[in-house]
């Protein structure tokens, strides 16, 4: 038996076919969006604004599909009538409006190429300032919503995007018969689901991202929605009422996308949940590994029990049980840039390409610790977590005349490792156990001197993940297990998941000397984050040149 698993990232959507038995990968393509730039539709005007055409969704999952199974015919036994079942992954919090028949907006003349009637993806943060309202009025009148999810609402989440959608867009807004999230759209779609309110949402996106939790009776009730703004109360019954985890199908592959996609029939699709969510199952997350999964932005899962209590942990994005794995409380916190960062200074600052990010590496990597004088901020696309702050921004210091570009490329990937460390911390603060790190993603693979880093600057040994696919790998998995090719996900995942053998481990010398620099790390970062708002840094660039001398 096969499963697919579909990968909806920022820039290309990945379909991966899986043997079930021991997760063989026998075939995969990736799409790229045809629409914006690398996907991506953007406002010169607005850099916080980030969109997506619904309509690339389908194009590249229908072509990712094709070309996915094409490939895997070249493995003597598989048919495409052996495949029992598939799961989806996708961006998230990415809302898309649709009308009263689950279609798009933007899928219609009227509304084509109007920003706001497309898909609200991940890293737009034009809600920035809803975002902050929501927590000031959650923190007055509904505290215990906003404690699950670190005590503030971000600008990258469902309802601060709907709000702002609300106030700049009006009549988008009112042409929404409702919002539904993209790893909860395609599913649907997939179904032949035509009624935005049949759809099976899960409780990852809900949880996470929606304020949802049968704590309080699923969504926000409509008395806190009206103290934001009436028409969030009146949509509240166009949404859902409830949110399910991966024991629950998103429903069957109807025959018109089976045709299409060249599929049986009726075969079950796994609900959908973030592509982190599914990744962290693609890397065998238990109780006690974090996953994190490296590209763009950073995402870091955990998983704790459910028959546990786990208490409330300032700063991070939220604590949801079923969000990841059945039976297990999901923690998630997250870096908004990583691989973004580093590709800013390559490409846009040093207008160069992939040979100038080789050459960068190879220089940096004969760098020491401190050895630049550089201590920089990871903040280019605003603090995911601890802070929770879009309006936060990067920052370099220690610039000197000699300063080179391969050593702000190191400073810039010790600051996203400074970062990865803070949220360690603070996760481990709190109780939850921290045994072992795995991580995923393109980065983890082909970036040994960003992982040695990492490595030496949390104190961790860094694993990686078997897959080069890992998120599509997951849903995959999932699929496995709803299909019945396996009796659970702890079975699924010994099958169908591994490690690479390499392993980054900590050399104490340069951990000794990352322990110096994230010292002053944590005095920025507290200082601009406002943490501590009363921190003298007059002895910070003194304290740079004592430890490069």
């Amino acid at each position: 038996m096969f499963t697919l698993g579909i990968d909806y990232g920022t820039n290309s959507v990945r379909a991966l076919v899986v043997r079930c038995a021991d997760g063989a990968e026998l075939g995969s393509c990736v799409i790229p969006y045809p629409s914006g730039k690398e996907g991506v539709l953007l406002d010169p005007r607005d850099h916080h604004l980030a969109r997506q055409h619904p309509g690339d969704y389908l194009f590249g999952l229908e072509k990712s599909v094709r070309g996915a199974l094409a490939a895997a015919k070249k493995t003597r036994g598989f048919d495409a009538r052996k495949v029992v079942g598939l799961g989806l992954d996708s961006t998230g919090s990415s809302p898309i409006p649709v009308d009263a028949h689950n279609v798009p907006l933007a899928a219609s003349k009227k509304w084509a190429k109007n920003l706001h009637a497309q898909c609200w993806l991940w890293k737009d943060h034009t809600g920035w300032r809803e975002a902050a309202k929501i927590t000031a009025l959650a923190a007055q009148h509904r505290p215990h919503y906003i404690a699950k999810c670190g005590n503030t609402y971000s600008s990258e989440w469902f309802w601060s995007k709907l709000w702002h959608c609300q106030t700049v867009a009006p009549k988008v807004f009112a042409a929404a018969h409702s919002w539904v999230e993209l790893c909860d759209w395609v599913p649907s779609v997939l179904a032949g689901i035509t009624d935005p309110t049949q759809v099976k949402r899960g409780i990852c996106a809900a949880g996470h991202k929606a304020l949802y939790s049968a704590e309080w009776g699923g969504l926000p009730d409509k008395e806190f929605l009206t103290l934001l703004d009436p028409a969030l109360a009146a949509l509240r019954d166009r949404l859902y009422t409830k949110a399910h985890d991966a024991t629950e199908p998103a429903g069957v592959l109807c025959a018109e996308w089976a045709e299409k996609l060249g599929l049986p029939a009726g075969i079950p699709i796994a609900i959908g949940e973030f592509d982190v969510h599914y990744g962290a199952i693609g890397c065998g997350v238990a109780e006690g590994t974090l996953v994190k999964v490296i590209g763009t932005s950073t995402c870091d899962c955990g998983v704790v029990s459910a028959t546990k209590s786990v208490p409330d942990i300032p700063g991070i994005c939220g604590i949801v049980p079923g969000a990841i794995l059945p039976g297990f409380y999901g923690i998630e916190a997250g870096q908004s840039a990583v691989g973004d960062i580093l590709k800013w200074w390559v490409e846009v600052v040093c207008e160069g390409d992939g040979a100038r990010h080789a050459r960068l590496t190879k220089e940096a990597m004969r760098q020491k610790p401190g050895q630049s004088g550089l201590l920089a901020l990871d903040w280019q696309n605003g603090n995911r977590t601890i802070l929770v702050d879009p309006q936060l921004t990067g920052l370099i210091v220690g610039c000197t005349l000699h300063t080179t570009q391969a050593e702000i490329y190191r400073a810039l990937i010790e600051a996203t490792a400074f970062g990865a460390r803070a949220i360690i911390e603070r996760i481990k603060e709190y109780g939850v156990p921290i045994d072992r790190i795995v991580c995923a993603g393109g980065i983890a693979e082909k970036n040994p001197l960003l992982m040695q880093i990492y490595a030496d600057v949390t104190g961790c040994t860094m694993r990686v993940s078997g897959s080069s696919q890992t998120c599509a790998l997951g849903s995959a998995v999932s699929a496995a297990v709803l299909a019945g090719a396996h009796p659970d996900f702890p079975t699924a995942q010994r099958k169908m998941t591994s490690l690479k053998k390499i392993a980054y481990k900590p050399k104490p010398a340069a951990q000794q000397a990352y322990n110096q620099l994230y010292t002053l790390y944590r005095q920025v970062h507290d200082s601009f984050g406002g943490l501590n708002k009363s921190a003298d840094l007059s002895r910070l660039m003194k304290d740079l040149l004592a430890l490069k001398n």
